[in-house]
């Protein structure tokens, strides 16, 4: 009985638009009262959720982030990837994918890039001629790969869940991240030459030069924290605070673009962000505990392995499972839910733990751009000053496109474990 209201009050929450996080803490909350459990344990589970030591790194990842971002690096990583590609028919959507992939390489988080990146490009792709629908579209299907391409606040959650090194992570998301940035990019082509969208002039190769020259430090960043994890001088938390003294450095004294009056109040800004995500971590921790208590995961694993226990079945049912949770539920709340007995299910037919932990993120990835709670889609309507709907329907072939990276990855396990095979066997 208890189970059921806890999950009543849950999607109840969620129907409501009640906070990812509310919502998980007065669910479990509910569920305690009712099944005469102290309340003190609520805090107890809580605190050991985020008593992790490699969350620590998020704090550190997003305030880099937020320097960089202050100090300048939007627009000049922007300007090198137009310099790139923006002579090609669409070159501007084609450049917002660029710079995505590059910016993500620092952020980690797909709400930074695509407020980013999507205040800069989307007014300049509409003032280009490009309709306000397809830029915001563009904008945020490009903000997906953020996450994917390292460093990626969700596959520390990962790392922290299952204890598979953060390292690895990072390295298995490099090479599936470059391919969907890659397939938008085709998609982008092919639908700005079937509409005739614009295109910039070349501006030679001295612009490339000249943008490279621009970006390089910030570009270095990336360089920095990848070197770091792999040749062993610096755990992932260790690394995240060298790349904050770096960021504060390059935007302040390289860039000057960083007023360092200005620190304060970034602090300020990043330990609010980060505060949320571990909120939300601590939440969901007491929820995925009394899961486990009740032994549901164990249930779902027992249902699906009586229905088949074949690898690619089993693969096809977690992406809808994914693609479904998505659609609904925060990624970090929904990775820290469903991620330990999922990665249960997937190791009792056979399915590599990276290899599975990859698709998982990068299926949850998606959801930032489905609706009802696709986050980027919000963000990125509201810069191009339209309602959802119409960024919905111009989104459609971008989804489509990294619906198929995602069972490409899922069915070709080689695309998410050869890179840490390699560098960190």
């Amino acid at each position: 009985m208890e189970v059921w209201v806890l999950f009543a009050v849950f999607v109840a929450g969620l129907i409501v638009g009640i906070p990812v996080a509310v919502t998980l803490g007065l669910s479990s909350l509910v569920y305690l009262l009712m099944s005469g459990i102290p309340a003190v344990v609520m805090p107890q589970k809580m605190y050991a959720g985020m008593d992790v030591f490699v969350l620590l790194s998020i704090p550190g990842f997003i305030l880099a982030g937020n320097l960089m971002n202050q100090g300048g690096i939007t627009n000049r990583i922007i300007r090198f990837a137009q310099a790139l590609i923006g002579w090609v028919r669409g070159g501007l959507g084609l450049t917002n994918i660029a710079a995505s992939m590059l910016f993500g390489g620092i952020t980690g988080t797909a709400v930074a890039d695509a407020a980013s990146i999507g205040g800069v490009m989307i007014p300049g792709m509409k003032k280009a001629g490009y309709p306000a629908d397809f830029s915001a579209a563009v904008t945020a299907a490009s903000s997906t790969v953020g996450p994917i391409i390292p460093p990626s606040v969700p596959m520390i959650i990962v790392g922290a869940l299952s204890g598979i090194s953060v390292g690895k992570m990072f390295l298995a998301g490099a090479v599936p991240g470059i391919v969907m940035g890659l397939a938008m990019m085709v998609t982008c082509y092919w639908i700005s030459a079937r509409k005739n969208f614009p295109r910039q002039a070349w501006q030679g190769w001295g612009e490339v030069a000249r943008s490279f020259g621009g970006a390089f430090w910030a570009l270095f960043m990336t360089f920095l924290i990848i070197y770091g994890l792999l040749s062993g001088l610096a755990t992932p938390t260790e690394t995240a605070v060298v790349a904050s003294v770096y960021a504060l450095i390059v935007g302040a004294f390289v860039y000057r673009e960083l007023k360092l009056r200005a620190v304060p109040g970034i602090l300020i800004e990043s330990a609010v962000s980060a505060a949320g995500i571990l909120a939300l971590v601590g939440f969901a921790n007491v929820f995925g505990w009394i899961l486990v208590s009740e032994r549901i995961p164990q249930a779902i694993a027992d249902a699906v392995l009586t229905f088949t226990d074949n690898k690619f079945l089993v693969i096809l049912i977690i992406n809808l499972l994914l693609l479904f949770v998505g659609m609904f539920m925060e990624t970090i709340a929904a990775l820290i839910i469903l991620f330990v007995p999922l990665l249960s299910l997937a190791q009792a037919v056979g399915i590599e733990p990276l290899h599975f932990a990859t698709f998982a993120v990068l299926n949850l990835m998606i959801g930032l751009t489905t609706p009802p709670v696709g986050v980027c889609l919000f963000v990125c309507a509201g810069i191009a000053r339209l309602p959802l709907t119409p960024v919905v329907v111009a989104i459609l072939p971008f989804l489509l496109t990294n619906i198929a990276v995602l069972f490409l990855v899922s069915y070709v396990p080689g695309f998410a474990t050869w890179l840490p095979s390699v560098l960190m066997p």
